[in-house]
């Protein structure tokens, strides 16, 4: 047996490459759901009426999908240099830092430009964030991974020290929590979503223009592609990490910002909700494309809003719920290996030296 690269995949082989996958986990989910007791039909039935069911549900997908959706953008900027940027997580940390103390402290900013002065710092902070294990990747050759990595449990610190410590609500008589957003610093709503949604959609028009327009985006996909082509074409590569990472943490910044202006309306250590590791799969099954960043959000924001109603509605354990999803997710991933290679089956005696 042999893995061998696939070269050219048809745009046939590639549909039936999904639909090949998304049968698999139909079925796998399926004899799980039965092993618990439950009816499949009706669990994927809940599912989707959960998520799409009704007004009510389709905007709490539509919440769920928005976050998704920017963190994903800021990380396929950084995936696109090759750059593995899994800080996610403590880069919307520091942006929904940032924008909680102008929002609670800040009382030199006029109350009309709280809001803009909000996202402002929201995607320095989350830049700043992404500059650091930047810095060292283009200074140091650091690795990128493991820097983004424990970056988020100092994030997760930081935010747990000041809900505990000297941001407490001194009103709630001890309980460990930080005051609630006044009025003017809370996200306006559109169609009964918060403005999030508006500045999500706008961004994915944004960001898949620079990458394919911009002189910016061109060097970020050749650094990408060989960084010893962009050193011979006269690129300097420290600058273009560094000015690519600023981007990506920013972006993920602006999701604190929003989760915790519109959604949380204060700050808590768990306002990033886990979406910086769950928007490194995302962008994954996207391709690295913008516009296929919104449709992957969209669907995973159904899955994870369809699996938390099937906890209520049918009573069915978290836990099951979380290994249902995972197993979804499983075969949707496993489906993008057959997309790149193929296995390919030989007799053993056929096989070359060279191979064996």
């Amino acid at each position: 047996m042999q893995i061998v690269k696939r070269e050219g995949a048809s745009a046939k082989q590639i549909i039936m490459i999904r639909l090949i996958a998304i049968i698999a986990a139909i079925l796998v989910s399926g004899i799980f759901i039965v092993c618990l007791g439950y009816n499949p039909v009706k669990v994927y039935a809940n599912m989707i009426s959960g998520a799409l069911g009704s007004k009510i549900r389709f905007r709490s997908t539509l919440i769920e999908m928005v976050p998704l959706v920017i963190t994903s953008l800021g990380i396929l900027v950084a995936f696109k240099m090759k750059f593995w940027n899994i800080g996610g997580e403590g880069q919307i940390l520091m942006g929904a830092f940032a924008a909680t103390y102008i929002a609670l402290f800040a009382d030199w900013v006029p109350k009309f430009l709280v809001i803009p002065v909000m996202f402002i710092v929201g995607f320095l902070a989350g830049g700043i964030w992404g500059l650091i294990p930047a810095f060292f990747k283009a200074k140091f050759g650091a690795n990128e991974t493991i820097m983004t990595l424990m970056l988020n449990y100092i994030a997760t610190q930081w935010i747990t020290y000041l809900q505990y410590g000297p941001w407490r609500d001194p009103k709630l008589k001890g309980f460990a929590k930080i005051a609630n957003f006044p009025d003017h610093a809370l996200l306006p709503k559109v169609f009964g979503v918060h403005i999030g949604l508006i500045i999500a959609l706008v961004l994915v028009v944004v960001i898949s223009w620079f990458l394919r327009k911009t002189k910016r985006g061109f060097e970020i996909a050749v650094v990408g592609e060989s960084v010893s082509t962009a050193r011979y074409a006269g690129m300097d590569i420290s600058r273009i990490i560094i000015a690519t990472m600023l981007l990506s943490g920013g972006l993920c910044g602006i999701t604190g910002v929003i989760q915790a202006a519109g959604v949380n309306k204060t700050l808590t250590m768990n306002v990033s909700s886990g979406y910086g590791f769950t928007a490194v799969i995302t962008t994954y099954l996207s391709g690295l494309s913008a516009p296929r960043v919104l449709i992957v959000s969209f669907l995973f924001a159904i899955l994870l809003q369809g699996g938390s109603y099937i906890q209520s509605a049918l009573q069915i354990p978290q836990a099951a719920a979380d290994v249902l999803q995972g197993m979804i997710l499983f075969c949707a991933l496993g489906s993008e290996f057959f997309v790149n290679y193929k296995i390919r089956f030989t007799r053993k005696n056929s096989i070359s030296p060279e191979v064996k």
